[in-house]
């Protein structure tokens, strides 16, 4: 378990301080801002409910029970009950970690939330979506991936807080998506 900590640590630092570069110290704090996706989550909903009528409504009803569910696991299962350090946190890494968001979160690392809601919403929008919009089914994953990696970046969260959260997000969102087709189905 050592080595796999280590491991994480030298991972976190390779992408947190060796990667950094000034477009990056700029972009991926704004990346990360929930606000900034309000206007993307505001249009699905719109497509999906102009186009889809009462199923495009109970696909947002299974849009938001999936975030909803992952975030519950994630912030309330694991975090209430494995405690780590958040890099920004973590005193044996203080001297190099470069923290780019103005506050430093309290709550555990292990798993990441954010990964985890944002992959769980990008496999959901995949299994539900993929048939009607052919091409956009790689640009939910590279925005779930790119808010992620936003996450270690800017110091809140380390490589294997974001991959655990990873899995989680998209086990959650495939058995929501799967259960959407079954049921209702945008055909």
């Amino acid at each position: 378990m050592e080595q796999l900590i280590n491991f994480d640590k030298q991972l976190f630092r390779i992408i947190n301080n060796q990667w950094s570069n000034s477009f990056f110290n700029w972009l991926m704090p704004w990346l990360r801002n929930s606000n900034l996706w309000i206007p993307f989550y505001l249009f699905m909903i719109l497509l999906i409910t102009i186009n889809f009528k009462k199923t495009g409504w109970w696909w947002v009803v299974f849009a938001a029970g999936t975030v909803i569910l992952s975030d519950f696991v994630s912030s309330k299962i694991i975090k209430e009950n494995i405690i780590r350090l958040r890099p920004c946190n973590d005193a044996s890494i203080a001297d190099w970690v470069h923290v780019l968001v103005g506050y430093r979160p309290q709550s555990s690392s292990f798993t990441s939330s954010h990964a985890a809601n944002h992959f769980s919403i990008a496999t959901f929008l995949y299994l539900t979506l993929s048939t009607q919009f052919k091409r956009w089914p790689a640009i939910f994953f590279f925005w779930a991936f790119s808010i992620s990696y936003a996450q270690m970046y800017v110091g809140v969260h380390y490589p294997i807080d974001i991959f655990c959260g990873g899995i989680i997000g998209i086990l959650i969102g495939y058995l929501s998506g799967k259960s959407f087709n079954k049921n209702y189905g945008l055909v």
